[in-house]
This record gives C-alpha cells, structure tokens and sequence, in this order.
C-alpha cells in the first residue's frame, strides 16, 4: 500500500447534502481498495483563478493508503463527476 493525498475542489453552487454525499461518494471508493487515513474539509475558498466562471470553490483534501491501480479509478471517477471542478492525486510516496 502506497500513502497518496487527494485535493478536490467541489463547485460552490452545490447544495450542502450533495456536497457531503460527494465526499462520502469518495471515501467509499477509496475504501474499497484501500484505507482513509484523513479527511480534512477547508470549505469555501477563493480559487487563484476562475474555472467555469466560478470565483469559488469547496475544498477537501483526503490522505489515504492505496494500491497503485486505485488513484487511476478515482482519478476516472472525479473526471466525470458533474460536481467536482478539479482534483490532483499525489503519491506521497515518491520523492
């Protein structure tokens, strides 16, 4: 298992129970092959520039342990999701 770091950024137009069940959408995914070590919600903030003319995003950022094949399913995953506007995966790992 590999530690990885998830940043994604929620539109801030979405409702709060979207919103949590996104977050919850995405700590299911990660359970399934792997394991959440941390959720930590930094909420609204000021984007450095706009996407999809928003000025604003929600930010989370999630640290979890993983094999390698599971950041390229998640990464699949945020791609198509309507609420998420951007997302990066790190591996922690690597140096």
């Amino acid at each position: 298992m590999r530690n990885y770091e998830l940043m994604f950024v929620i539109r801030p137009t979405v409702e709060e129970e979207i919103r949590d069940a996104q977050i919850e959408t995405v700590k299911e995914i990660i359970s399934a092959d792997g394991e959440v070590v941390d959720v930590n919600i930094w909420g609204m903030r000021k984007l450095a520039y706009e996407i999809e003319k928003h000025a604003e995003g929600f930010y989370v950022v999630v640290q979890f342990k993983a094999s390698v094949e599971l950041p390229k399913e998640l990464d699949r995953r945020l791609k198509i999701s309507d609420n998420v506007i951007r997302h990066i995966i790190i591996n922690k790992d690597e140096k």
